[in-house]
């Protein structure tokens, strides 16, 4: 045996006591490696851990994120002579029930009868405006009524019919522009006028917000067909000249909007105009000579402050 092979055992000697001394310090059962079956079946599970992240609840399926009372999901109500669910069964396509449910509102076997109406009125005399517009006579009307009538075959949901008749005129006695010397002219003698009726089918759905059954949202889709005829009278080169245009119009509309029963059978509507389709096809005859037709059709998607509906209903 070398020395340098006898160095390393002594080198190795300490290292293998220091082992002895802690095994022999252990107790015999701090480990146990096998288990018989009859012990097995005596052994429980080790605590959870208390910072482990509890699973989320589900309900139906979903990951339930807004919980709510149970009983509400189980309450029925009186209504004529039926006992219905005071929560709407809809089916969630999502993976999260975040508490939201489409309350009963108005029952099914009702019928609802409202009325829309709006007027403005627009008059000026002897305005100036800056330096360019002057001697501005202007006056105007407008007013539109809608009454309407529906019927809700399902809870929450109606079809009904609407007619709607609308009437405009204005009238321009007086106006002079002056912006330099080369461009400078006056109006007078010009008037406007129009009438149409449109009358259409429409569908609504409300969403019931809350349980006192007061607040709703919904969501209405409207096709209308409707009429009407334009007349536009002026001066041209001194002589008078009427133009008549007759327009004859489809249209396709989706309106939302917001109901609030303000007494146990009188709600009161706010609806805004944010998407329709609509074809229109046009005629106009000048001085009695027809100067020709025209067909359009467009889309809009946008919020127009200037299709606000405000109305009133009843319930039966």
């Amino acid at each position: 045996m070398t020395p340098s092979r006898i160095f390393r055992i002594l080198a190795t000697l300490p290292v293998l006591m220091a082992a002895l001394s802690l095994s022999a310090a252990e107790p015999e059962d701090s480990f146990t490696f096998l288990i018989s079956p009859a012990v097995a079946d005596t052994v429980t599970a080790p605590a959870p851990d208390s910072t482990a992240v509890a699973a989320p609840p589900r309900r139906g399926g979903k990951i339930v994120i807004a919980d709510i009372d149970p009983e509400i999901l189980t309450r029925r109500v009186i209504v004529g002579r039926d006992t219905v669910n005071f929560i709407i069964p809809q089916r969630n396509y999502g993976r999260y029930d975040r508490g939201l449910f489409n309350f009963l509102f108005i029952p099914r076997g009702q019928w609802q009868f409202g009325l829309t109406a709006s007027y403005g009125q627009l008059s000026t005399e002897d305005v100036q405006i800056l330096s360019m517009l002057n001697n501005l006579n202007l006056k105007g009307t407008l007013y539109t009524l809608k009454p309407t009538v529906s019927y809700f075959f399902n809870h929450n949901q109606s079809i009904g019919l609407r007619f709607t008749y609308s009437r405009g005129e204005l009238d321009l006695t007086g106006l002079s522009v002056d912006i330099d010397d080369d461009m400078s002219f006056s109006l007078s003698g010009v008037s406007y006028y129009s009438n149409s009726y449109t009358g259409s089918v429409f569908y609504r759905n409300y969403v019931g917000l809350s349980e006192q059954k007061r607040f709703a949202v919904f969501n209405e889709v409207e096709l209308g067909v409707g009429s009407g005829a334009s007349r536009f009278k002026r001066l041209y080169n001194g002589e008078p000249r009427d133009t008549r245009t007759m327009t004859t119009k489809l249209g396709l509309n989706f309106s939302p909007g917001v109901c609030v029963f303000i007494m146990d059978n009188v709600c009161f509507n706010v609806s805004f105009g944010v998407f329709g389709l609509h074809i229109t096809h046009e005629k106009q005859v000048t001085n009695g000579v027809e100067e020709g037709t025209r067909t359009s059709s467009g889309a809009n998607f946008r919020f127009n402050l200037f299709n606000i509906n405000f109305g009133l209903g009843v319930n039966i």
